[in-house]
């Protein structure tokens, strides 16, 4: 059984939950897609991006002693991109608009990755969704 659909549904849980989130995407570690929910973005770009940051990021706390890798927020002029580390093998990824409420979001979404996580973390190897 592929966990598509239930990351996917994770991700439409969190839209649901976080006013001015534009959208969310799941991608293993090395920036393979797993599921997204986004619109006007191309998810395989938005995950190599993704897996850039989060190696520079992964750098930087390793360097700093401030331990491994769990999250990342980036601000523009037009709203957030946020990255969560969900579970060992992949990263979730957020999109939201300048109005959004980033305690909400932090909140949320890292209850979302953590289920996530799990769901990743424990299904078969050889299922590439």
């Amino acid at each position: 059984m592929t966990i598509q659909p239930r990351v996917r549904d994770e991700l439409h849980a969190l839209r649901d939950q976080v006013r001015h989130l534009r959208g969310g995407m799941v991608a293993s570690a090395d920036g393979m897609v797993i599921a997204h929910d986004l619109r006007n973005i191309e998810p395989d770009a938005l995950a190599a991006l993704t897996a850039a940051a989060i190696g520079v990021a992964k750098r930087l706390t390793e360097a700093t002693g401030q331990g491994g890798f769990e999250e990342t927020l980036t601000r523009g002029t037009h709203g957030y991109v946020a990255a969560y580390a969900a579970g060992a093998k992949a990263v979730l990824t957020t999109v939201g608009g300048p109005e959004i409420n980033v305690g909400r979001l932090h909140l949320q979404a890292r209850q979302a990755a953590e289920r996530i996580g799990a769901l990743v973390d424990e299904a078969p190897a050889a299922d590439p969704s």
